[in-house]
């Protein structure tokens, strides 16, 4: 469903949009056909690339984004003690710790 187009020269920001709407308005011009519908459903076909319609696209990204270089895994350190032998970590070795560092420390 085509919509009509009314131009006003009054709105017209620039020269040349004010003279473009005088002579739509003088009949000088024709005014073009606006189809909102049919430009909607025609945009539809470039809203999804060739690329992403097939599963390439995603190939494509992987392989992009993918690290140039190979990474090591990270060591697992999550419930072990600075001393790797203890299971667990004591707060006394904290507090002999803060000793040697602030000798004035009240024993707690």
């Amino acid at each position: 469903m085509p919509e009509e187009f009314t131009p006003d020269a009054t709105q017209a920001t620039t020269q040349e949009a004010q003279l473009a709407a005088e002579s739509l308005a003088a009949g000088e011009e024709k005014a073009a056909d606006i189809d909102v519908a049919a430009d909607y459903e025609a945009s539809k076909e470039f809203s999804v690339s060739q690329v992403d319609q097939g599963g390439s696209g995603a190939e494509a990204a992987a392989a992009a984004t993918a690290p140039q270089q190979k990474m090591p895994a990270p060591d697992e350190t999550l419930g072990k003690s600075a001393f790797g032998d203890k299971p667990d970590s004591n707060p006394d070795d904290f507090r002999e710790m803060a000793r040697e560092v602030n000798p004035r420390a009240k024993e707690g």
